[in-house]
């Protein structure tokens, strides 16, 4: 699962996002976030408080030395406020470890596709600089808007299964998958600019 080279490079910068590693600065803003029921509504955890905050941030951290890996804070760039998480984590699922894309964003961000744009970055990373050679998402079925993100990114087909005793869809993309996605945007923007 996890291929051989440097590990991942733990921040990125998109047209309107940047992520970076989560600090115990963070606590706070982060907090208000998944301290939201709207927020945490699909989550195995469901929500949590300060302190559990603070154990998640901390889980982070460690996995960031250990792994080179785990969620990254997303940042507005035009306000400077944390938005949420996004990144991948290493989980057992169905009796594998796996490389895991999870998000979540605060309310004020949604509807607005910065979760498409943070899982871009995250992937490029992952896949592209074959870090792993492959990533899973897993969603609830009746949880759409994650769908909806996750589509939009290009996973595709998936299969359901019982994770922590909940339904959810595992989709799944391999790294080959990935490339072949990234170049094709790529070609399709080039053609698109000889047009003009």
């Amino acid at each position: 699962m996890q291929t051989q080279g440097a590990t991942p490079t733990l921040s990125a910068e998109t047209a309107r996002l940047r992520l970076r590693p989560l600090s115990l600065d963070d606590v706070d803003a982060l907090s208000e976030i998944l301290g939201d029921p709207a927020v945490m509504q699909h989550s195995i955890r469901g929500v949590l408080d300060r302190e559990a905050v603070r154990a998640f941030i901390e889980t982070c951290q460690a996995c960031y030395r250990r792994h080179g890996t785990a969620p990254l804070a997303v940042v507005d760039k035009a306000s400077g406020e944390l938005a949420g998480f996004c990144g991948v984590g290493l989980d057992r699922v169905d009796g594998d470890t796996e490389a895991t894309l999870g998000y979540r964003l605060a309310r004020p961000f949604w509807h607005r596709g910065l979760a498409v744009e943070a899982a871009r970055a995250v992937l490029d990373d992952t896949l592209l600089e074959g870090h792993f050679s492959s990533v899973v998402a897993l969603i609830e079925p009746d949880h759409q808007a994650s769908i909806r993100v996750a589509e939009k990114v290009g996973f595709g087909d998936f299969r359901l299964l019982e994770y922590h005793n909940r339904p959810v869809r595992l989709y799944r993309m391999n790294a080959e998958e990935w490339c072949r996605r990234r170049r094709s945007a790529a070609t399709g923007i080039s053609d698109m600019a000889r047009r003009i």
